[in-house]
């Protein structure tokens, strides 16, 4: 990363991975073939990636004792960037999850979930090509910061008795047998990552941004990251955006007519537009009308629920991708976005296009953009033809199912052929 924010990437470059656990080995490799394919037919060999590997979750255990070694730390850390597999969580202590650890010892604040409809995908919705959307999820704080004690624990009850005592707090209905969580929400980190949101937008030419939240009941929390959020956009983007707390004030002191022509002109002069919505009505709106919502960013908690109802319009989190991303130093770690599915592993079954889509949006990061859509176009080619892998070849008619092996070789072929 450069003073100016941009990443320096060489033409030979080397890129770290993680396998993951379960079904990570089969998914990686059939992965890394179109991934390989991609760079050799974008570049001709002036453009090259050498991989990497790293330890982490079972292999890492099995190997050296450790789920997560010190060495995968700071490999990432030198290299800025790494893609991963799905990784198991520990069970019995140690780690409360391999991913939220990761994203919290490299402070990746921003978990960036694009979703968007490939047509042919089996979707539940009528219009499923009306979901497009770039969900940036606060990733270090809420209840992922994991500070919670179980019910009747010497440190629960330590803060129900400071809590009613100091703070004079009557509402834990039944405090000795409450567990407790914390939920911090800081202007900081709320900022930081809005801020990556509308920056996002105006690269990519959106049309709006959504704060989503619970800030009718949370208030200082959850209404801090809405308050937050607007005031960024007033104070660092009132050149390029308007917002819905603008359109509100010219409502009141000039009436409804004058802030509808405020808005109109904002859109007629291609600005952001900055609104909100709470969660429980957004949630019902994606469905009703996802044309309306463009950049979401959102909470941690917010941001895990709708994420995988949003892959969930589009085909699934098996075709969902996902990156953990620090805009402030350049870190990111990119990674399939389902779970381990230890059930399914070895049978070489399962699609690899979460990973695939994943590595679509490191070739983006890094400005290879001819990878990203060979990537992309290689995958848009399979489900037009009706060959796919048997999560989608079960809801489609005259489907022809593929191995996950097959699927990557398939893809691989495709893109070697353009």
């Amino acid at each position: 990363m450069n003073e100016q924010g941009e990443l320096t990437v060489p033409d030979k470059l080397i890129i770290p991975f993680i396998e993951g656990d379960g079904i990570g080995p089969e998914i990686w490799s059939a992965a890394k073939a179109v991934f390989d394919a991609a760079v050799e037919k974008a570049y001709g060999g002036e453009k090259e990636v050498e991989w990497q590997e790293l330890l982490a979750g079972e292999k890492a255990f099995t190997s050296i004792g450790s789920w997560l070694p010190q060495e995968t730390l700071e490999t990432i850390k030198s290299h800025l960037i790494a893609i991963k597999g799905p990784l198991t969580t520990p069970i019995g202590g140690g780690f409360r999850s391999l991913n939220v650890t990761l994203r919290q010892e490299l402070d990746l604040y921003v978990c960036y979930r694009p979703v968007r409809y490939f047509e042919g995908v089996p979707s539940p919705l009528k219009r499923p090509e009306l979901t497009d959307m770039l969900i940036f999820r606060e990733n270090t704080e809420d209840i992922y910061a994991g500070i919670e004690f179980p019910a009747e624990s010497v440190e629960a009850k330590k803060l129900i008795t400071f809590l009613k005592q100091e703070l004079g707090t009557e509402k834990i209905r039944f405090p000795k047998t409450s567990a407790i969580g914390i939920k911090p929400v800081s202007k900081e980190g709320s900022v930081r990552m809005v801020r990556s949101a509308i920056q996002e937008a105006i690269k990519k030419n959106r049309k709006s941004v959504t704060l989503v939240h619970k800030g009718n009941i949370m208030k200082f929390t959850e209404g801090g990251f809405k308050q937050w959020g607007y005031e960024l956009a007033e104070n660092e983007f009132s050149d390029v955006t308007f917002s819905w707390n603008q359109y509100l004030t010219i409502k009141k002191e000039q009436g409804y007519e004058q802030a509808e022509k405020a808005l109109s002109k904002a859109k007629v002069e291609g600005k952001i537009i900055i609104k909100d919505r709470i969660a429980d009505i957004f949630l019902q709106d994606i469905l009703l009308h996802p044309e309306e919502y463009d950049v979401i960013a959102t909470l941690n908690l917010n941001g895990d629920y709708i994420s995988d109802a949003l892959a969930a319009q589009v085909g699934g989190i098996g075709i969902a991708p996902g990156a953990n991303i620090n805009f402030q130093t350049g870190h990111a770690i990119f990674e399939a976005t389902h779970g381990t599915a230890p059930e399914f592993a070895g049978l070489d079954q399962l699609n690899p296009s979460s990973l695939l889509l994943s590595g679509a949006l490191m070739f983006e990061y890094i400005g290879w953009l001819e990878v990203r859509d060979l990537i992309v176009q290689s995958i848009e080619a399979a489900i037009k033809n009706k060959t796919v892998t048997i999560d989608f070849a079960d809801q489609m008619t005259n489907a022809h199912c593929l191995k996950c092996s097959e699927f990557g070789d398939l893809l691989a072929k495709w893109v070697k052929e353009q």
